[in-house]
């Protein structure tokens, strides 16, 4: 039996409406901040499509009112479960603007853990997108990578390992230095974006974005969206998955 559902989040990013708009309303503003690839019709009825790891789902446009609101629905599966997503824009002084998500619908029968998910991505892949318009401004990602990993059952074991990855241990805090060493990759610095232990921790590094996390059914997932043009895609792909099957073998 579905289960009906509502999360909101609020957030305040140091970017004008207008950049807001383009990175929530378009293919490649999406793509630089949330996981796969998207297509968007740019219309209020057009087609929303998300393409992850081979998987694509569709969408509808229900909201289109440009630097205000946009909205979509996801088609509805056969036992009646779909989405729906409201952003909602609001300027503010000194260029920053407000942004308000309203994440809707019906889950199925796994709905607890579902809304346990989902509750705890919206906030991080927002956090994200602030993070995105306030140091990469202008840009779009050259590349993106979303690499699943094996399924972790005990979240203090994961959280460890994802925190060595970046060289941190114990409590990790919003500006710590962090030094990425994967096997495979040159050694890059950054600094701790967002972090909500043990679940996900984000770092921003010179060209690019990371995010480690530990989530739905104990899936351990790496994303990374880069901003530099010269991008080995197939190296890192390579290395970040071969780092997964080693460190939680």
């Amino acid at each position: 039996m579905p289960h009906e559902f509502e999360i909101i989040r609020e957030i305040t990013i140091h970017a004008s409406p207008e950049q807001v708009w383009e990175a929530i309303s378009t293919g490649p503003g999406i793509d630089s901040w949330f996981m796969g690839r998207s297509e968007v019709e740019r219309r209020g009825g057009g087609r929303v499509s998300l393409t992850v790891g081979g998987s694509t789902e569709e969408a509808t446009v229900t909201g289109w009112e440009p630097l205000k609101r946009f909205a979509y629905r996801t088609d509805e599966n056969p036992d009646g479960t779909f989405m729906a997503f409201e952003f909602l824009i609001e300027g503010r002084e000194q260029g920053s603007t407000v942004l308000r998500l309203v994440h809707s619908g019906f889950l199925g029968d796994d709905w607890e853990a579902e809304y346990d998910a989902l509750s705890k991505g919206n906030g991080m892949y927002l956090r994200k997108l602030a993070a995105y318009l306030e140091h990469f401004p202008g840009r779009t990602s050259t590349y993106n990578l979303f690499a699943p990993g094996p399924r972790v059952a005990g979240k203090e074991r994961a959280w460890a390992v994802l925190e060595g990855a970046l060289g941190l241990t114990g409590a990790v805090a919003e500006g710590d230095p962090v030094r990425l060493t994967v096997p495979g990759l040159p050694p890059v610095e950054g600094v701790v974006e967002f972090v909500d232990a043990p679940t996900f921790l984000g770092a921003r590094t010179a060209d690019g974005l990371y995010t480690l996390m530990h989530g739905y059914r104990d899936a351990v997932v790496v994303e990374y969206h880069g901003f530099s043009d010269d991008v080995d895609r197939e190296g890192i792909e390579r290395a970040w998955q071969a780092w997964l099957a080693r460190a939680f073998a």
